[in-house]
C-alpha cells in the first residue's frame, strides 16, 4: 500500500509539548502497534498523521510525498475510531458506501466494494439493519467496513476496541488479525494502550513515553529484549519483577543480589564498566519456577496466592525490606501462605538494567 516516513516530528500546543521528535519509518504492508500509557502522545501522533492535527514541525511523508500541508480527505487514508461514529439514521450498508458516495464513484462499484468488504467481516446479513440494531462488536465492524470500501492507502486505528467489553474485545481482535492476512499489502497503524493488543496484532510495536519513542521492535524482541526498565515493565502481564543489585565483578556474569545476598550469573556485556555499582536486576513473573534443588535465584515468604485455573500468581516477600515479587506458576502446584519459597530462572530468563535504567544485556 504505502510507505510512511515521520522525520523529527513535534506537536505543540501553545508551550505545552506534546511529541517530542518522532523519527520513525514504517514499511508498506507493514502492521504497527503504537503503545503507551494514557498521555504519552500515541493518539496526537495517530491524528498528526491524519491531517486531524497539525505538525508543528518535522516532516510526514507518504511514499516519499510531503503531506504536512496536505488535507485529511487527500491523504489517501482511512481512520477507524473508538467511538464507531456511525450514522445512527443510516443502515449499515448506507454507512459503508457514505464515503464512497462522497467522492462520486459509481453506484456499481460501491455495491461492489460494499458486497465485498461486508463478506469479509461477516455482515452481509446485517445491512439492512440500522446501528442501534447491533451490538458493540457488529458497529466496530461496520465502522472497519467503512474504512476498507475507501481502499485507502493507510489505515488508522485509534483504540478501536476501548468501548467493548472483555469478550468482545477479543472476538474482534481476532477479526482485525484476520482482515490484515486477507490484505498482506495494507499499511495499518494502529493505536491502543492495551499491550496484549499490540502484542498479538503487531508485525512492530513503537513503545511511547512522554512524547517520545523508547523502543521499537517485534513483539518477541520488546519481550524478551527490553531496551530499558520503562519498557520491561510496561510489555509483560504481570509486570516484570524488579529488584536491586550490584555488579560484583566488571565483565564477568556475575551480580550480587542485594536483597536476598544471591550470587546470579548474569550474561552481561563484557564491556560494561559498571563493577561495585547499584543497578537493577530483572526476572518476568513466568520465568520463575520452583527451585528443584538447592540452587536457586530467589527466596521468600509467600505472602499471597491467586488462582486462576491452569496458573497461579504468587507473591512472594523476599528480603528485609520485604519487597514484593510475583510467580506465574502451574496451577496445580500446592503454594501455601507463610511458607518459604524458593525460586529458580534460567540464566538466558535474567535482565539486568544500569543505573540510569538501560538494558546491559548482550
Amino acid at each position: 500500500m504505502a510507505e510512511l516516513t515521520l522525520q523529527n516530528v513535534k506537536k505543540s500546543y501553545g508551550e505545552l509539548s506534546i511529541l517530542h521528535g518522532i523519527d520513525l519509518k514504517i514499511a508498506s504492508g507493514e502492521f504497527t502497534v503504537f503503545v503507551g500509557p494514557s498521555g504519552c502522545g500515541k493518539s496526537t501522533l495517530l491524528r498528526s498523521i491524519a491531517g486531524l492535527e497539525d505538525i508543528t514541525s518535522g516532516e510526514l511523508r507518504i511514499d516519499g510525498q510531503l503531506m504536512n500541508k496536505v488535507p485529511p480527505s487527500r491523504r489517501g487514508i482511512a481512520m477507524v475510531f473508538q467511538s464507531y461514529a456511525l450514522y445512527p439514521h443510516m443502515t449499515v450498508y448506507e454507512n459503508m458506501a457514505f464515503g464512497m458516495r462522497i467522492a462520486g464513484e459509481h453506484k456499481n462499484r460501491i455495491d461492489e466494494r460494499v458486497r465485498q468488504a461486508a463478506a469479509s467481516l461477516q455482515l452481509q446479513d446485517y445491512l439492512q439493519r440500522f446501528p442501534k440494531a447491533l451490538s458493540g462488536g457488529q458497529r466496530q465492524r461496520v465502522a472497519i467496513g467503512r474504512a476498507i470500501v475507501r481502499n485507502p492507502r493507510v489505515f488508522l486505528f485509534d483504540e478501536p476496541l476501548s468501548n467493548l467489553d472483555a469478550a468482545l474485545r477479543v472476538a474482534t481482535r481476532i477479526e482485525i488479525a484476520k482482515l490484515k492476512k486477507a490484505m498482506p499489502n495494507a499499511t495499518m497503524i494502529y493505536v491502543t494502550h492495551d499491550q496484549v493488543e499490540a502484542m498479538t496484532l503487531a508485525d512492530r510495536i513503537v513503545v511511547l513515553k512522554d512524547g517520545k519513542i523508547e523502543q521499537i521492535g517485534s513483539p518477541t524482541e520488546l519481550y524478551r529484549k527490553p531496551g530499558n526498565l520503562f519498557v520491561a515493565q510496561f510489555i509483560g502481564s504481570p509486570a516484570m519483577n524488579i529488584l536491586p543489585a550490584i555488579i560484583d565483578q566488571t565483565g564477568t556474569r556475575t551480580i550480587v543480589h542485594h536483597i536476598a545476598d544471591r550470587k546470579v550469573q548474569v550474561p552481561v556485556t563484557t564491556d560494561t564498566q559498571t563493577h561495585g555499582c547499584d543497578v537493577h536486576f530483572g526476572i518476568r513473573p513466568e520465568d520463575l519456577f520452583v527451585a528443584p534443588g538447592e540452587e536457586y535465584v530467589v527466596e521468600g515468604l509467600v505472602d499471597h496466592v491467586e488462582q486462576l485455573g491452569e496458573v497461579q500468581l504468587v507473591y512472594v516477600k523476599v528480603g528485609t525490606e520485604e519487597r514484593t515479587i510475583v510467580a506465574k506458576l502451574p496451577g496445580y502446584a500446592e503454594i501455601e501462605i507463610g511458607s518459604t519459597l524458593k525460586l529458580d530462572a534460567k540464566p538466558q530468563d535474567l535482565h539486568l538494567f544500569d543505573q540510569a535504567g538501560q538494558s546491559l544485556l548482550q
